[in-house]
């Protein structure tokens, strides 16, 4: 059932109505925003993509960052991580890498991928001893940051110091959310995680919102689960949620975000709402290029 603004959404509060962003007339600097959940499997790289390429319909240009060894996100983009010579890991760890010479064009206009594989897990264990450890994807990021509106990072499902380096230099966080109970139980320690870096590595960086997926209205425990983290969270909440679909491993499979995979899904018009309602959230906090 299609809902109108005004009518009470999954989150139990009225559903605003997000408009059209503004089209751009200039690109970059992005905003980096980091996707983050020590849990696993709560659609983390789902939103990666789905999110990047809904931002991409509305003109923006994109940066995806694959930080997870496992580099779901590079399949789920279509590119096999064992194929490829150099990824995230060598721009870390080699002082004469570039990001540029990492790229990938994906499917999708005006969406970049620097791709991953398990090379990435040595990284973590090489960076303890570097000075200033926590600030290396930072540092690799400054030189593709003019070219592109968003940078959205795929964090690994841990709290470690890659997690670590994505949050230290982003501008933001995202926070998706399986909508079951135990998904609740690990907020806590990732809202401590988070405050610490505010605390002594990035005090800029902010809560962009958190994010409800594999959503089902038709059982009662997602929606009470639902209910629970609005009451935690509050505003924090996106409006928009991601309702189960076996679309999204369908997508991911063909190596393609659901936006082009399955235009007219349910999920491709969640993802196209988020889009809008991110971007609404980021123009209030005076982001100039989110519209």
């Amino acid at each position: 059932m299609e809902l109108l603004p005004g009518d009470i959404g999954p989150t139990g509060r009225p559903l605003p109505a997000f408009p059209d962003p503004k089209p751009l007339t200039e690109h970059g600097p992005a905003r980096i925003v980091a996707i983050c959940n020590q849990k696993g499997g709560v659609g983390k790289t789902t939103t990666t993509i789905n999110l990047g390429a809904a931002l991409a319909e509305q003109g923006r240009r994109l940066l995806l960052v694959d930080f997870d060894p496992q580099g779901a996100l590079s399949v789920g983009l279509g590119i096999q991580p064992h194929d490829i010579d150099s990824t995230v890991y060598n721009l870390l760890m080699e002082r004469d890498v570039q990001a540029r010479d990492v790229l990938f064009k994906t499917s999708v206009e005006g969406m970049d991928l620097l791709p991953s594989n398990i090379d990435l897990s040595g990284a973590e264990v090489q960076l303890v001893h570097e000075v200033g450890r926590e600030f290396v994807l930072g540092g690799t990021l400054k030189s593709v940051v003019p070219d592109y509106d968003h940078i959205l990072i795929d964090c690994q499902p841990s709290l470690g110091l890659l997690t670590i380096n994505a949050l230290a230099c982003a501008d933001s966080v995202l926070i998706p959310l399986e909508c079951e109970y135990f998904a609740m139980r690990g907020v806590a320690l990732l809202m401590e995680t988070i405050d610490k870096v505010q605390q002594r590595l990035n005090p800029k960086l902010v809560i962009d919102g958190l994010l409800g997926t594999m959503y089902d209205s038709r059982t009662l425990h997602t929606r009470e689960v639902l209910g629970s983290i609005v009451n935690g969270f509050g505003d924090k909440v996106f409006h928009t949620v991601i309702n189960r679909t076996v679309r999204f491993p369908d997508a991911t499979v063909a190596g393609e975000p659901i936006t082009s995979f399955d235009s007219a899904s349910m999920g491709a018009s969640s993802y196209r709402e988020l889009a809008k309602e991110v971007l609404e959230r980021w123009r209030q906090a005076g982001d100039g290029h989110a519209g």
